[in-house]
This record gives structure tokens, sequence and C-alpha cells, in this order.
């Protein structure tokens, strides 16, 4: 059966929605996004029925950490299958369709380790608690109903103002979007957890950072006790993915972060890719993590002559093992980043 002509999987009752807004504040922040479509339209049928114009508190968008996954709940059966049919695929044909698997492997070692050695030459001031980590970033993710075909929509930017603080917070930043296909676009929109949560993953502070091994092997254990696993991607996926959200969205001191390139580089199933391109359309090199248990995987993709870190892409994948061409569903890049000592501010822009 041709891909476009499956069938939809059933559309989520009243019930399920009200379960995923429920329960969406206690996941992680990539997590929180996993389902935010069906909250989303909930929102948006509640607010026409209402006249409302802005978000309840409990009904708050969350910013993403990396990409969110599209309009689905990966627990409702059948959405996976017809999420596969339509959407935008990589530009730029993955190594891995030319080359043998131990060669890619090994590449994406070698560059790994190189994107290490260039961390521990960053030049990183501390981030204090009383201030707060400030990213800037593009993204497109996909638009199209539960049930149907990935439409990508348009670039977009948005802001986050991540807390520092110590202890249990119930904020922990703010999130402001702008442009075309933003939610509630210009506003400053607390991001809040119905139970506070303690620095962590799903709390990344520049403190907590520093606390972690800085052994990737150490590193690599600690990540995988600590993601959490959801239906349709396997364990190595789910570190993987977790190791994106936090390159994309926080300051980490230099050891933590080379560390945790050499922990990607331990992951089985890691390929490079020679050219990727971000949603802001800079070209870059690609690291993906691919494996038959999985249905989505991520690309990370590092600017080809510095090895900074750029953005990243998100696909779901086609047959065992990822056979065929993947469906892009999600895309960002990574503009700037800095320390500020309120929510709303930004920082000033460094040369270079």
């Amino acid at each position: 059966m041709n891909a476009d002509n499956l069938p939809a999987g059933p559309a989520p009752s009243e019930a399920e929605e009200l379960l995923v807004a429920s329960a969406d504040w206690d996941l992680s922040p990539s997590r929180r996004l996993h389902h935010r479509d069906l909250l989303m339209r909930r929102i948006d049928r509640d607010d026409s029925a209402s006249g409302a114009g802005s978000f309840a508190p409990s009904r708050r968008r969350m910013p993403r950490l990396a990409l969110a996954l599209p309009a689905m709940s990966l627990a409702l059966a059948g959405a996976l299958a017809v999420a596969h049919s339509a959407g935008d695929h990589g530009s730029v044909p993955e190594a891995g369709h030319t080359a043998s698997a131990p060669a890619r492997a090994n590449a994406a070692t070698v560059t790994l380790d190189r994107i290490a050695a260039a961390a521990m030459k960053t030049d990183v001031t501390p981030v204090k608690e009383d201030q707060f980590v400030y990213v800037q970033r593009l993204a497109r993710e996909n638009k199209g109903a539960f049930g149907g075909r990935v439409v990508l929509g348009a670039t977009h930017k948005e802001e986050i103002w991540t807390a520092q603080k110590a202890g249990r917070a119930a904020t922990t930043g703010w999130l402001r979007s702008s442009g075309r296909d933003a939610v509630m676009p210009g506003q400053l929109i607390p991001i809040t957890s119905a139970t506070p949560v303690s620095p962590g993953l799903w709390y990344p502070t520049y403190t907590w950072l520093a606390s972690l091994p800085t052994d990737p092997d150490g590193l690599l254990e600690a990540l995988y006790e600590q993601t959490t696993v959801e239906k349709g991607e396997s364990e190595d996926e789910a570190v993987f993915r977790t190791i994106g959200d936090l390159l994309g969205s926080v300051i980490m001191p230099p050891e933590t972060a080379s560390a945790l390139y050499k922990a990607v580089a331990r992951i089985p199933g890691i390929t490079r890719i020679p050219d990727a391109v971000d949603a802001a359309g800079r070209h870059g090199i690609g690291i993906t993590h691919r494996d038959s248990g999985s249905a989505t995987r991520s690309v990370l993709i590092f600017d080809k002559g510095t090895l900074a870190y750029l953005g990243s892409q998100a696909y779901f994948t086609r047959g065992a093992g990822g056979a065929g061409d993947d469906v892009l569903f999600g895309t960002d890049a990574v503009m700037q980043r800095g320390v500020v000592d309120r929510q709303g501010d930004v920082p000033a822009r460094t040369a270079g």
C-alpha cells in the first residue's frame, strides 16, 4: 500500500486530549512538546468558544529545547504511519547510503573528537543563579492536522530565557515567539510546571551542568539513567535526542560540553553526514543516530569551520532500520546565546 493511502489513525477523544493537557507539564521539556499540537488544537477550540485571547495558566505552550514531535501522541495508534505520508525530505543524501556502517561510525567518532577538542577551547563565564540564559533560534515545525500529512510551517523566531535559581521552581523560564506560524507572537509567556522541578534534565541550569561527570563514560551512564524513553523511540535515540535538547538550549562549562560530545561518540548507531542544513539555511556537518528500534531520528549540525553547534533536524524513519527516504518534520537553528539579568532582556551581539 502506498504511504499516501494509509488510513488515518483514530481521532483523539476528548478524554485523550484532556489527558495530554494534564500530563504534559510533568514531562521533560522536549517530551512536553511531544503532544503540543493536540493541546494547541484544544486550546484553539476552547478559546474560540469562549472568546478568550490568551492562555489560561494551565495552557501555556512550552518551549522546545530541541525539536517537538509533530501533531500527535505516539501512544495513539496509527499516527506514525500516516505522518510518514508526506513532508520535506532531507536536501542532502545521508552518507550512509554510500559508505559502509563501520566507515560511517569511524568518521562520526573522528568528527566528534574534533568537536570535543574545540569545545574545550571555548571561553565561558559561569552563569550566576540570579541570571537567565538567553537563547534565540529559528524554528520550522509540523503544522499538519492530527492523523494527516506532515506539513512544515513557516520559519519563525523563538527566544527563551531559562532561569538559573537553585532548588525547586514552578516557573523555570520565559518564552517569546515572533513571525508567521508563531504562537501568541510578541508576548512574553512564563514557562511553568504544575509540580515544581529541581535543576536537572527538565530544568538544565549552568550549576547543574557543571555538576555532571566530565568522564564521557560516567556522563553517558548518567544520561541513560535519567532520560525518559517514549513510545516510538529506542533508548539510544532517546539519549541522543536528550543531548540535542541540551546543546540547543543551554550554556555549559567547556569540560561538560567536551565530555558530552565524547559521550555521543559512544552511542551505538552514530553516523556522520557530510552536509546538513539547519533552519537558517546554514550548511554544516551532521551527526545522526539511527536504529531499527526507533521511529524517529535526529540530526545535530555543526559548523564546518569552527565546529560550533548550529542546530538540528528531526525525521520520521521509514521501514526497518529506516530503509527508504525519511520525512523531515522539524528543524531549528541557534542564532544567539547569552546571559542577561532579567527575563525579556536581550544580550548585545558579539562580533564574529
